[in-house]
């Protein structure tokens, strides 16, 4: 795939995935279901849904994961929260003109450019927080939140990027 055709998928699922409301039970199912589809693929992630307030509603942590994970989830948070697009995107855009986060404005040691975070949007309302998944190659972290949102909304085609 060429860059504008992974910005154009990219951009795609998250027209597609949105959710027409999200309630802290949902944000329950939902994290359930990652966990679920991490351990089918035989992975070991860490997985955190969280509310714009920062406020994280779903939290899990894989046996293999650590300190790291959180933080690396921390950052990648902020990029979410605050270009209202996924990480993964944010990375593609950036690679396609050839900017790094400094040439936007983001500092490095508070923003993550690498998949594995992506936005909540609530139809008519916008994004209202941010499912981040880490421990992972960044397009399978990617990977696995498309593919749960999709069974979540019950949504069967998504279209999916598999890998760069």
């Amino acid at each position: 795939m060429t860059m504008d055709e992974v910005i154009t998928v990219l951009s795609m699922q998250e027209e597609i995935l949105q959710f027409s409301h999200f309630t802290n039970e949902d944000a329950w199912e939902l994290g359930m279901m990652l966990v679920a589809e991490t351990k089918r693929r035989g992975l070991d992630c860490a997985i955190t849904i969280r509310r714009n307030n920062g406020y994280a509603v779903f939290k899990y942590a894989g046996n293999t994961t650590n300190l790291n994970n959180e933080r690396w989830m921390d950052r990648t948070f902020h990029t979410v929260k605050t270009m209202e697009k996924s990480s993964l995107l944010l990375y593609s855009e950036l690679k396609k003109n050839g900017e790094t986060m400094a040439d936007i404005g983001l500092d490095e040691s508070e923003f993550s450019c690498m998949g594995g975070g992506f936005p909540i949007r609530v139809e008519e309302v916008g994004v209202i927080g941010a499912i981040m998944v880490s421990n992972q190659n960044h397009f399978i972290n990617h990977d696995m939140i498309v593919k749960t949102i999709g069974r979540y909304l019950h949504i069967d085609e998504v279209p999916r990027i598999r890998a760069l």
